[in-house]
């Protein structure tokens, strides 16, 4: 079987860990960096003392299933559709607020998360997990375009041979993030990438009526954070020093990346710092800024809008 003959279908679940079955036109992700390995396998000793020192056959006691993936940060090539990534998202913990015609916002909700059936095929196998809930991070660096790894955590729904579907991407093609209107509060730092990582905890209780000793999977935290790395300037100018200890908030927002409606994207935050580092890039020197996404008022950290 070849790694370069491998894809994925999502499907936001109505029920959780009720198989969706994810469309092969409807519900395709275009990824890379795909993997799937058991997470939380529980293989237990045994302990015995007898004449002779070799180990007894461990006893297998349960997993689940985590699949990784990195997916294209882009439109739907419709303003007011989501995008393909949508659903992925929604199982991360985002809720979705459409705008018909105009756009598609994401943002942080702290109860009745979503789950997801994910379907992964391998050249001739089809590995089902249900009842998937995640994480991502978000990665864009100046003309590259931006990318969203996500990290999925799910009910093992069996292995099976099966041929690919007739797969169907969306054709919309991603575009650089670069010619942006990139502002913290009304300063416009000079930057060369921008990361954030949604960072939520993924807890997997067990349940000893479940044939696999697993409960649901839940999302119980979440701490938004992330970095850019501006070239420093005079403290005239911008002071993050003075920001940093003050718990200063700045209102990051990296400004429409895309010119076509449809294919546009926007990240906007309510940031404090959490740490400066000294930088270098091409001898010119920059101010590495970690920060944090935090609430004003009630799961507002951040919204990512597709327009």
């Amino acid at each position: 079987m070849l790694t370069t003959r491998e894809a994925i279908a999502l499907k936001i679940e109505t029920t959780y860990r009720t198989d969706a079955t994810p469309s092969a036109s409807a519900d395709a992700l275009l990824v890379s960096e795909l993997s799937v390995s058991n997470e939380g396998l529980r293989m237990l000793e045994r302990n015995n003392i007898k004449p002779t020192i070799s180990t007894d056959q461990m006893i297998f006691a349960g997993t689940l299933k985590k699949i990784t993936f990195t997916a294209e940060i882009k439109g739907s090539g419709a303003a007011g559709t989501a995008p393909e990534i949508g659903q992925a998202l929604r199982a991360c913990g985002l809720d979705e607020t459409v705008t018909a015609s105009t756009s598609v916002a994401y943002k942080p909700v702290s109860q009745d998360h979503e789950s997801a059936t994910i379907y992964y095929y391998q050249d001739g196998r089809l590995q089902k997990l249900l009842g998937c809930r995640g994480t991502f991070s978000i990665s864009a660096e100046n003309a590259s375009y931006g990318a969203a790894t996500f990290e999925f955590t799910g009910h093992d729904g069996g292995l099976a041979d099966a041929s690919f579907p007739a797969l169907s991407y969306d054709s919309t093609v991603p575009v650089p993030f670069m010619d942006i209107n990139f502002q913290l509060d009304s300063y416009g730092p000079v930057i060369n990438s921008f990361n954030m990582d949604v960072a939520n905890t993924v807890v997997m209780p067990g349940d000893v009526r479940d044939e696999y000793g697993f409960g649901e999977i839940r999302i119980s935290k979440r701490d938004p954070n992330g970095s850019i790395d501006p070239e420093a300037v005079l403290l005239a100018t911008k002071d993050f020093q003075a920001g940093l200890k003050a718990g200063t908030r700045f209102a990051l927002n990296t400004g429409e990346v895309g010119k076509v409606a449809g294919n546009k994207w926007r990240f906007a935050a309510s940031i404090a710092l959490r740490d400066i580092t000294q930088g270098d890039r091409e001898q010119i020197r920059t101010d590495e800024l970690a920060f944090g996404c935090h609430e004003t008022s009630t799961d507002d950290e951040f919204t990512l809008t597709f327009l």
